[in-house]
């Protein structure tokens, strides 16, 4: 047979063998992709994010008129499962009591990659004067509190609604899958309950399929539409502590005849002080020490025999946590020995370092510098914590930081947990437009 022959076999082989494996062959187009700002896809969903504004911020309001406390988020996680639904997607909802999943696949094969908002307020009263303030009055073990969303999580929640709705609209033009990830109890969970990332990784929202990776963004009071990201540690490990202090009750008239716990515990705070302001080199890392609170005492001529304290503990570093946790010992032990009395201290494990995976922020860092432009700062660590850190720990992650301070508020005023926090919503679309792009640059990148 001449080689004009062979070549002709050879190309209607090939031909066949492309039309029985079109999702291989698909496949390997994909990834021969690069999705940047002068991709196509790039322009279409800039425009499905602009389209998808007013709905945003629809969202987000009507969260914010009726949070939920954690594990109670069940009209939002209804409202996100409808959502979902409505999108098309493969849905699981009541995932560690109240959390909701969504699971979008692409048109081709590729990695999964994991979107995650959380959905729970706070128990705090609501002063900004709004259309859509909170009413809202919740039960804790058996006490009507009101309830606010003062830390944002009703934007985060609103934002990832309208990533979902964008992404579901390019599904054809994706490689992989996009797990959405709805979680209740960031913040705080009942009292006796299990809740947060710890129990939905507990439940597999990590599994089924696979995630390779996981995304997150949290508001800030800096200026609105900013963006602040940093490789590393991000958000600080947060750990608590009680110190019981045991001395003599006696009476107040004779202090002698007894050991008064208050003035050792008095001693015992001003000794914890110097642990991060003289012991510890805070050039390696930040770190914080706080005691929040102190009981002792009933009458005001009993001189008290037990004093209780409780404090935190803000780290980035496992061998620094472990020194302070020493050294918290050795202060309050030996403190209460010298004046006869005796203290005790626990420790109690709380959130770990938000810690952004080095490769995968070096993989999205250009896509955050592209949406938000003169807006983009490197962050510094911040020593609030969050649960996101979980994930983190399981498989690599990034968690950026989005401003919605508007102009003319004082940011220290505004901030998370305040009863006077408020949301530009000017901003919000600028986090739907970052998750969105993301995402996509993961799913191109990824190799």
């Amino acid at each position: 047979m001449n080689p004009p022959g062979k070549l002709l076999i050879s190309l209607a082989l090939m031909c066949f063998l492309i039309s029985k494996v079109p999702e291989c062959n698909a496949q390997v187009l994909g990834k021969s992709k690069e999705y940047t700002f002068n991709d196509p896809l790039w322009g279409k969903i800039n425009e499905l994010c602009l389209k998808s504004e007013k709905r945003v911020i629809a969202w987000r309001r009507d969260f914010h008129q009726n949070p939920e406390l954690g594990n109670h988020e069940f009209r939002t996680s209804k409202l996100i499962a409808e959502h979902l639904e409505k999108l098309g997607m493969e849905v699981q909802s009541g995932v560690a009591h109240t959390g909701v999943v969504g699971i979008l696949k692409g048109k081709f094969e590729g990695p999964v990659i994991a979107l995650r908002a959380d959905m729970d307020a706070l128990p705090v009263k609501e002063m900004v004067d709004l259309p859509y303030a909170s009413k809202v009055m919740a039960d804790i073990n058996g006490k009507k509190v009101p309830v606010m969303h003062a830390c944002g999580h009703d934007a985060h929640v609103a934002i990832l609604m309208g990533v979902a709705e964008v992404l579901s609209q390019v599904r054809n033009e994706l490689p992989g899958t996009v797990k959405f990830i709805f979680q209740p109890a960031e913040d705080s969970n009942p009292d006796g309950e299990e809740g947060g990332a710890a129990l939905m990784i507990k439940e597999g929202v990590l599994e089924n399929p696979k995630v390779d990776a996981i995304l997150g963004l949290h508001v800030v009071p800096y200026p609105a539409s900013a963006i602040s990201y940093r490789a590393g540690g991000i958000f600080a490990a947060v750990d608590n502590f009680n110190i019981n202090v045991m001395g003599r009750q006696t009476h107040g008239a004779l202090p002698w005849t007894g050991t008064d716990a208050i003035p050792i515990s008095a001693q015992i705070v001003l000794g914890l002080q110097t642990i991060i302001s003289r012991q510890i080199d805070l050039t390696e890392a930040p770190a914080f020490l706080s005691i929040g609170t102190i009981h002792g005492g009933t009458q005001v001529n009993i001189l008290s025999g037990e004093v209780k304290m409780e404090g935190t503990i803000r780290t980035f570093s496992a061998s620094m946590k472990k020194d302070i946790q020493e050294r918290i010992t050795r202060t309050a032990i030996e403190i209460a020995k010298s004046a006869g009395g005796t203290a005790d201290v626990s420790f109690i494990p709380g959130v770990p370092v938000v810690y952004n995976d080095p490769a995968l922020t070096d993989l999205l860092s250009g896509t955050l510098i592209k949406v938000a432009g003169t807006g983009i700062s490197i962050a510094r660590p911040i020593t609030v914590g969050d649960d996101f850190a979980f994930y983190t720990q399981n498989l690599p992650g990034m968690y950026f930081l989005l401003g919605i301070t508007p102009n003319g508020v004082d940011p220290m005023k505004a901030i998370n947990h305040s009863p006077f926090f408020v949301v530009d919503e000017s901003a919000l679309i600028k986090g739907v437009e970052a998750l969105s792009h993301m995402a996509c640059t993961y799913l191109w990148g990824k190799k």
